[in-house]
């Protein structure tokens, strides 16, 4: 028998039959999509889940996905790696986190820019816009099958911070976008850009001395084991996106193509009430496990937010296609505001 299959090779490859007998092969075997995030049990995973149950309503098993949160495929610049080589086929992070691979992702971190969950909401579902932003990142081969609202930027710290002056001097761990780094730096503070797997040794050895992260992050992963204090800044609304591997994307049919479309969408709307009322649950599930939430005075709130305001104006400015994409999302707001 093992001659005969031998005989069968050899006849088929001088006949040049084997490579279509491969590519009948591919087309039958069923895709796998990974799905790779830095969190667990927040919006971003919830998200995750949902379109993977919408996009198996609409395909059945024709993809078959798999979800990797709490960073399993390694640290953020590595799942951001991934998706770009292909290695992971989706990931899902804040957009601050992929500043580095387009410039233009710091439009949707601008300090201000979001003032309220709905504003976020109503500018990514904005028809005309969604279709634009889902395909603005093509160049870097990348492709947006999620956006969301994830959660206002609240620093945790080690010690108490009721006043700004108290930031000075303080390792902050922040985003990777200039949108987190030069506000720390304007109120003093050492900022430190480093993946979320980094973050509870450097506060544990002293290399850190808090960060700028979401509420439903530090419920997650117990920061209130680590400290008790967050001080809740609020000078950004988080935004997630989902990107995908524009090369893997292509290779679907476009059933499959349209499914996973749809899915991120429905996924959203889905998931939009849950994320708000889970970063509620965030503040209690905080203060019930003896964490305190400090304020800043409203004099000191109202200056901070001025100061990031004329900071966030000339870093737009600093780069054109940056403020391209921040214009187009702030007439979005205001036009969703004023009716």
């Amino acid at each position: 028998m093992f001659r005969s299959m031998l005989r069968a090779v050899a006849i088929g490859t001088a006949l040049g039959l084997l490579p279509m007998f491969a590519v009948t092969g591919a087309a039958q075997a069923q895709a796998t999509m990974k799905l790779a995030s830095a969190t667990i049990n927040d919006v971003q995973h919830e998200w995750q889940k949902v379109f993977a149950a919408e996009l198996e309503k609409r395909i059945g098993d024709k993809v078959k996905t798999e979800i990797y949160p709490a960073s399993q495929l390694g640290p953020i610049p590595r799942m951001a790696e991934g998706v770009l080589l292909g290695t992971i086929e989706a990931f899902t992070t804040p957009t601050s986190f992929m500043t580095n691979v387009d410039p233009r992702f710091q439009a949707f971190d601008v300090p201000g820019l979001f003032k309220s969950p709905q504003d976020i909401h109503n500018a990514v579902h904005d028809p005309e816009y969604r279709a634009y932003m889902e395909t603005m990142f093509l160049d870097k081969g990348l492709r947006v099958i999620g956006a969301l609202y994830n959660s206002p930027t609240v620093v945790f710290t080690m010690k108490p911070v009721t006043k700004l002056e108290e930031m000075k001097g303080l390792k902050i761990r922040t985003f990777a976008s200039p949108m987190q780094v030069k506000p720390m730096e304007l109120l003093g503070a050492a900022p430190l850009p480093l993946a979320l797997t980094e973050v509870i040794p450097a506060l544990q050895n002293g290399g850190l001395d808090g960060l700028l992260v979401g509420m439903p992050i530090l419920t997650s992963f117990k920061y209130y084991d680590i400290g008790k204090n967050i001080t809740d800044l609020r000078f950004a609304e988080i935004v997630s996106v989902t990107v995908v591997n524009e090369d893997w994307y292509q290779s679907q049919p476009e059933d499959v193509q349209k499914a996973i479309s749809e899915a991120g969408r429905a996924a959203e709307e889905a998931v939009y009430p849950w994320g708000i009322a889970n970063v509620e649950k965030t503040y209690k599930v905080w203060t019930d496990n003896g964490g305190v939430v400090n304020q800043l005075s409203a004099e000191e709130q109202a200056k901070m937010e001025k100061d990031f305001a004329d900071l966030s104006a000339t870093l737009v400015a600093a780069d054109p296609s940056v403020k391209v994409e921040y214009d187009k999302l702030k007439a979005l707001v205001d036009a969703k505001a004023a009716k």
